[in-house]
């Protein structure tokens, strides 16, 4: 270790800055727009420089993680646990107020006739059906689960056609132009673009909701007392769990956030394994 670093860290002061990133469930400008203000907030709470890191794919949020590219991520569900599983001492501290019951909505293209209903919509078979990014919960897992309980087999099976948009925005803008018969995405993506008066909903409706799943969560490494001072993963903890800023919240959006553990993420480790998505 470098001595004024040492010297530093002594002193509980910080030589560093808390690099944060999230899954890039929308596209970059969108991503940046909406973090850097949170950047903003995480700095003055804390009073370290904070910078927000934007990455190209779930995959490279978990490996920024991973490899100490970033110390604090908004995470989905499942990258979430792929993280702290990679990550020795990493915990979750905190969800959305909303996340504990998280949803995905099916949507489909009007022309496809199909209505919404509270039963699984069987009168999907053989229509073309798109997932969001690999690896997003509400995007992949989740509906990838519910497809193969309600039908007896993958979604290969089921549908003439299978893919992955990449993010939720994509997924909602390719079944709107008929790229795709039916998808799967995240209902806060699909509900502010309702607010937002977004065309797409003309022509992508939500046809079934799953039943409700933990999701989203901030994960910070199990170094980051070492590197910036004693207790300062709580510090950071009560950080977002304080921030009350409409703007704010709305950015990712929440109506707040409350503490979260890791235990609470069993059902997405347990069900990622029996897919075959983690080990």
């Amino acid at each position: 270790m470098l001595p004024v670093l040492a010297a530093l860290l002594a002193t509980g002061a910080s030589a560093d800055t808390l690099y944060f990133s999230a899954i890039p469930d929308e596209d970059e400008t969108a991503l940046v727009a909406r973090f850097s203000k949170v950047a903003d907030y995480l700095e003055e709470k804390l009073g370290v420089e904070v910078e927000f890191v934007p990455v190209k794919s779930y995959a490279a949020s978990v490996t920024a993680f991973r490899n100490d590219q970033i110390q604090l991520a908004w995470f989905g569900g499942l990258t979430g646990v792929q993280a702290r599983l990679m990550t020795p001492g990493a915990r979750a501290i905190a969800q959305g107020v909303e996340d504990p019951t998280f949803i995905t909505y099916f949507i489909a293209n009007t022309s496809t006739g199909l209505e919404k209903s509270e039963d699984f919509p069987m009168d999907m078979k053989g229509l073309s059906f798109t997932f969001g990014a690999q690896t997003s919960t509400s995007g992949r897992l989740m509906p990838d689960y519910w497809i193969r309980e309600k039908t007896g087999g993958a979604p290969e099976d089921f549908f003439s056609r299978v893919g992955f948009s990449g993010d939720h925005s994509q997924t909602l803008r390719l079944v709107a132009s008929g790229a795709w018969d039916v998808g799967a995405l995240n209902y806060a993506v699909y509900d502010k673009a309702v607010t937002e008066g977004a065309p797409e909903t003309g022509t992508a409706k939500v046809i079934w909701q799953t039943p409700p799943y933990p999701d989203y969560n901030w994960t910070i490494r199990g170094d980051v007392d070492a590197r910036f001072g004693e207790g300062f993963a709580d510090k950071v903890q009560a950080a977002l769990i304080a921030m009350d800023d409409p703007d704010l919240l709305a950015s990712f959006p929440r109506g707040g956030f409350i503490p979260a553990a890791n235990g609470d993420y069993a059902p997405i480790e347990a069900t990622a394994k029996a897919l075959d998505l983690i080990e």
